[in-house]
């Protein structure tokens, strides 16, 4: 009498695996189960976690077609009854953006603008579903504004993961940092995962929090999707295809803040100008003599390597360090950024630089507080209280602002210096465009004139936000 076949379906350390059946194919299918490959370690087929919705709908129809049982014992998430206390009338794009996510089977990713109300189409996601969920951002920061909204929106107790917290819930948040490293055992803890900032989530390491979940629904939220490596396309799988992008232009003045983006240029003096031009012919001239594509991926870790291996490579990247450094912070700069800061001295006002070394000038200069990667985060959080608060009225950072901080009162942002990135503009734009009634938010790009600068503004400004 032949027995019948039961497979059953089991979470192991971040993967999925199948006991039951043999390396032959399953009775009733003609290949193997989908996501799966043959571990002859302990002669399972196993999957990764991020296939457990594709594995248990083809499992499920393999039984339901009489060919044998299944045992679901891989998922560990709960169905709920929450109650959203936060619940209020959604903007026609928050309510536009969950119903495509709806649609495509509550998976994927949307793209919204900083201060368009990403974190209320995360709530309607949450109650919509009604599946343990976790939310994962990028900073402590963010873990703790979560942490706050999730409160606030829901009956239920909110657990941390990050930070030195260990608490686990039904609704819980986490930094990307302790998800990658703990899902492989709390991967089946979840049925919803959001990741905020999901443009983050492509990195090596990172992306093992999304592929050792078994999580069915998954919701990305950005402003700014694109990768100077493209690996965003690796979400398609681990998170679904963007199912909903609507973009600054498309939300000014009705759920964003009217804007101005100004272009300021300055030149070098003579001595910065005569440095400048000798610091990048000794730069240029050992890229070439050593035929390094700084354009390439690996091109500026082989400037580095070759330029530590000899005193002309050391020479060539302090001039390096002298050109770079007269082009971002030259005099012409300090002087528009006086003007400007006297120009708006009643608006908030936000002063964004490349580099830590002149946050820490300008801090001096104009007496302004600075926050940067150093600023701990009791000091962080006071000079951001008062700044909102109208104590400070203006305040300097590199990148730290860049995302992930809530400054609704911020109305100028001067850009001094920064990369080439787009993501990075757009996010410093972004930084000013909470609305307010009356508010008409300004952009300043502060470019010294005849430098590299040049260039890399023109590349950074390629988005329709500045067309």
């Amino acid at each position: 009498m032949r027995h019948p076949v039961v497979i059953t379906l089991r979470f192991d350390a971040g993967t999925l695996v199948l006991d039951g059946v043999g390396q032959a194919l399953v009775p009733g299918m003609d290949a193997p189960p989908p996501g799966c490959a043959w571990d002859a370690r302990v002669s399972r087929f196993r999957a990764p976690g991020f296939r457990y919705r594709e594995l248990l709908t083809a499992l499920t129809r393999w039984s339901r077609a009489g060919h044998g049982e299944l045992r679901d014992e891989a998922r560990r998430y709960n169905t709920l009854t929450l109650a959203h206390r936060a619940e209020r009338r959604a903007f026609d794009h928050q309510q536009e953006a969950v119903a495509a996510w709806r649609a495509q089977g509550n998976r994927g990713v949307v793209v919204l603008p900083t201060g368009s109300g990403k974190s209320y189409v995360a709530e309607m996601a949450i109650a919509a579903v009604q599946r343990s969920a976790l939310v994962v951002a990028p900073t402590l920061d963010l873990m703790n504004q979560w942490y706050e909204v999730l409160s606030t929106a829901f009956d239920a107790r909110v657990g941390l993961l990050g930070g030195g917290y260990h608490e686990i819930e039904d609704l819980t948040v986490s930094t990307y940092d302790s998800a990658y490293i703990h899902m492989e055992r709390l991967g089946a803890r979840w049925g919803l995962v959001i990741f905020d900032e999901c443009h983050h989530l492509p990195s090596a390491t990172y992306l093992m929090a999304a592929e050792m979940s078994l999580a069915p629904y998954r919701l990305g939220l950005t402003a700014t999707l694109e990768r100077a490596d493209g690996r965003e396309n690796l979400l398609d799988d681990r998170v679904g295809p963007v199912v909903y992008a609507r973009g600054i232009k498309d939300l000014a003045g009705e759920y964003l803040a009217d804007y101005d983006v100004a272009t300021v240029f300055v030149d070098l003096t003579p001595e910065e100008s005569e440095a400048y031009t000798q610091g990048r012919g000794v730069y240029k001239q050992f890229i070439s003599d050593k035929g390094i594509n700084m354009a390439a991926p690996d091109g500026w870790g082989r400037f580095l390597m070759l330029s530590s291996r000899s005193p002309e490579g050391r020479r060539a990247f302090l001039a390096y360090r002298e050109q770079k450094q007269i082009s971002l912070a030259s005099l012409g700069k300090l002087q528009v950024l006086e003007g400007l800061l006297r120009q708006h001295a009643r608006e908030r006002t936000i002063v964004f630089t490349n580099d830590n070394d002149t946050v820490y000038a300008i801090s001096r200069t104009f007496l302004i507080p600075a926050i940067t990667h150093q600023t701990d985060v009791k000091e962080r959080k006071e000079i951001l209280d008062r700044f909102n608060g109208g104590a400070y009225p203006a305040i300097v950072t590199s990148r730290v602002l860049n995302e992930g901080v809530n400054i609704p009162e911020a109305a100028v942002a001067i850009v001094l210096s920064g990369t080439s990135s787009v993501r990075e503009h757009v996010q410093r734009l972004g930084r000013i465009l909470r609305r307010r009634e009356g508010k008409r938010a300004v952009l300043y790009e502060v470019i010294t004139r005849g430098t590299v600068e040049e260039r890399q503004s023109g590349r950074r400004r390629e988005h329709d936000a500045y067309r």
